[in-house]
């Protein structure tokens, strides 16, 4: 299929990895235009999973992961929910960051043919292909008294369900995302969990963090401060998952007390799997570069993302999707123009799948953040995908 195709009220977004072999990947973003920016909710959502149905039984492909964008959870999650109660084989994520464009609802979805896909009873979701297992959570709460209390439940519990898999946070944990309710009052709860209970689970400077995402998002319910997504893979031979850096654009993240690497990558015998952290405009001193100007933020975020890819020998030409969070709803016009300029597809180059989000980085003086996932096709001697 295309990889952008739009209509008067959709616009879907696709991005494809096929080496050959059996397992091809997709990233999809589904999306509505400004022409079904006026439409209620509930015709929004519904052309949102009637694309996406249309999109998977065209691609012949299995569901691995869904992440919804609301901008109202308190009053739209129970309707989402109805469509994916008879789907329980894949995680699902719903997050309160309304998609900048002034819509109600967008879908980020991996789908992958080959594999085989389950819910397991430890609460995990299960993508299996060959020798390897993925294993996704996805919106995990609780109503704990604190974010801290709220943040340290969600990752015990987490250790646990991993263990139940054979699994690790030190050794087969590749990906979280914290979604922060009031982001400038909550992230230091969370930021002390993560650092108390990482020591607990052999995760320090001396060892390794894992890639993360600490941004604005909100559950449904209100009370709910931190909700967390993961990812992991098991088995990961010693030296198969690797940790970016980029030293020259960016500092540790422990050198200002918090416990996230800024990229990770996974190697398979005929893959790598890229993870990149939120990134923002900082320098490799801990510095907030260009406050106030959201262009120069934005091109300095760029240059961040870039150097971590470079440093896993990629390039933004194998980026599978980027979501980008911005602070202001107002930088939304600036923004959206710059991403159409250098990812859209534009000038031959090829495009990849973009959704800007309205969603607080976790420090005020940063106005926009990025994340993204990037698959290159290498050789190694570990087993294929």
């Amino acid at each position: 299929m295309e990889n952008n195709r739009s209509s008067n009220l959709t616009k879907i977004q696709l991005n494809t990895f096929d080496n050959g072999t059996e397992v091809r990947e997709h990233h999809v973003m589904i999306s509505l235009t400004d022409a079904g920016r006026t439409l209620p909710y509930a015709d929004q959502l519904r052309l949102v999973t009637e694309e996406f149905k249309a999109t998977r039984k065209e691609l012949g492909a299995k569901t691995v992961f869904k992440r919804y964008f609301l901008s109202d959870a308190a009053n739209q999650a129970d309707e989402l929910m109805s469509y994916e109660l008879e789907s329980p084989e894949y995680a699902v994520s719903i997050v309160q960051q309304a998609p900048a464009n002034g819509t109600k609802v967008a879908l980020w979805a991996i789908l992958m043919t080959g594999v085989a896909t389950k819910a397991l009873p430890s609460g995990l979701h299960e993508v299996s292909h060959g020798p390897y297992r993925q294993l996704w959570s996805a919106s995990c709460s609780n109503l704990a008294k604190d974010s801290e209390r709220q943040t340290k439940l969600l990752l015990n519990e987490y250790v646990m369900r991993l263990l139940n898999e054979g699994c690790t946070l030190e050794a087969n944990c590749v990906r979280t995302w914290f979604f922060v309710n009031d982001i400038d009052n909550h992230y230091a709860g969370v930021v002390k969990a993560r650092n108390d209970v990482f020591v607990t689970q052999n995760l320090t400077d001396q060892t390794h963090f894992i890639a993360s995402t600490g941004i604005g998002g909100r559950h449904a319910n209100p009370r709910v401060l931190s909700l967390m997504d993961a990812y992991a893979v098991t088995p990961l031979a010693k030296g198969q998952m690797g940790y970016l850096y980029a030293a020259d654009h960016l500092n540790r993240t422990s050198d200002y007390g918090v416990s996230f690497e800024r990229g990770t990558y996974v190697d398979y015998g005929d893959r790598r799997h890229v993870l990149i952290s939120g990134t923002a405009s900082i320098n490799n001193k801990g510095e907030i570069m260009h406050r106030g100007d959201i262009r120069r933020q934005c091109e300095r975020m760029w240059e961040n993302v870039e150097a971590l890819l470079n440093e896993a020998n990629c390039s933004f030409d194998d980026m599978s999707e980027v979501v980008c969070y911005l602070r202001d709803p107002a930088d939304y016009a600036v923004v959206n123009q710059l991403f159409e300029e250098k990812f859209g597809g534009n000038a031959g180059r090829k495009a990849t799948p973009f959704i800007l989000v309205n969603a607080p980085v976790c420090r005020p003086g940063w106005l926009i953040e990025m994340e993204c996932m990037a698959t290159k096709a290498i050789s190694s001697d570990y087993p294929k995908f």
